[in-house]
């Protein structure tokens, strides 16, 4: 490796460590909804729209087995609805409800709240962290799986 992979290898390690170890929000999301994470990460990941089975298991890093027992699980919650696709009979369509909606928006809540030593940063810090940040995420928009599939209007299939 040289000076700069070393460099960025400590960065990201750095960030890891921030955002998994040392303000990990996770359980307290897990906490406030009475659901594991991957519960909350589905309803999150549905927000923006309805999602076939197919699209969800692969936006979860799931296989479509257990992405069936994490919606048949939100489904008796009342938080998704899941309807045959109409392109499709074998396909299914999950949608979120206005209940997961809501615990979806309380899970975007906890975990966007930036912790203390992030508020606690210089303005300039901060700003040029925000830049940042910003230009690795364009980068990765261009990377395979940076964007999220949609359904438009019942033409996907699963």
């Amino acid at each position: 490796m040289n000076g700069h992979e070393e460099t960025a290898a400590r960065a990201w390690q750095g960030i890891r460590s921030l955002v998994l170890d040392a303000h990990d929000r996770r359980k307290e999301v897990c906490e406030s909804l009475g659901m594991s994470f991957i519960r909350a990460k589905a309803l999150r990941r549905l927000l923006t729209g309805p999602l076939t089975l197919r699209d969800l298991a692969e936006q979860l890093a799931t296989d479509a087995p257990y992405t069936s027992v994490v919606v048949a699980d939100l489904e008796r919650r009342g938080m998704v609805e899941r309807t045959t696709h109409p392109g499709d009979r074998r396909a299914k369509i999950v949608t979120i409800t206005p209940a997961g909606a809501e615990a979806a928006a309380l899970a975007e809540r906890i975990l966007g709240e930036p912790p203390a030593p992030l508020l606690s940063l210089e303005p300039g810090d901060l700003a040029a962290l925000d830049r940042i940040v910003a230009v690795i995420q364009r980068a990765g928009e261009d990377e395979p799986g940076g964007s999220a599939s949609r359904i438009p209007a019942g033409s996907r299939q699963a």
